[in-house]
């Protein structure tokens, strides 16, 4: 049986506009509360933020078909998508206005296999160290019970905008 799935995302361009003006942890915060729409990344892969503070970030996916490789797990690429997301928010969160990141590599460990009967995914991730040209962050992807799905660690480079 085929299935099928829609969705509409906002212009990206809002993004672009309003980046130079907020801190990234304001940016980040507008977001979250809704003031800006949902990133269209985020809409494609369903990987949402939930919560940000200064210095770290957390998003959830929900495990969803659309998401699994042929051996009926989530795709490493969507677990990797949610490491990326939390890592680079962290580091984010700690930019004044007028900087960015852009992230330089991805280390991830593959723990154990998600599904559906994994729940709700969430990943939390944490500034390890902040400097004038670089940065890193780590975190963990955990099922809804605790385990360990996934961890991870990233570099990203900071640049004035």
């Amino acid at each position: 049986m085929n299935r099928e799935r829609t969705y509409a995302w906002e212009d990206p361009q809002i993004f672009v506009d309003a980046l130079p003006k907020l801190s990234g942890l304001e940016f980040l915060g507008k977001i979250s509360s809704g003031e800006l729409p949902a990133v269209p990344a985020g809409v494609t892969t369903g990987v949402v933020p939930v919560a940000v503070g200064e210095g770290w970030a957390e998003f959830e996916l929900q495990p969803e078909e659309w998401n699994y490789n042929p051996i009926g797990a989530v795709h490493g690429g969507m677990l990797s998508g949610l490491l990326d997301s939390a890592l680079g928010c962290a580091v984010h969160t700690k930019l004044p206005a007028g900087m960015g990141y852009t992230s330089l590599d991805l280390t991830i460990k593959f723990t154990r296999a998600a599904n559906l009967d994994s729940g709700l995914l969430r990943c939390r991730g944490e500034v390890v160290t902040f400097g004038r040209r670089a940065a890193t962050a780590e975190g963990r992807v955990v099922d809804a019970r605790g385990r360990v799905v996934a961890h991870g660690v990233s570099t990203c480079m900071l640049f004035s905008l």
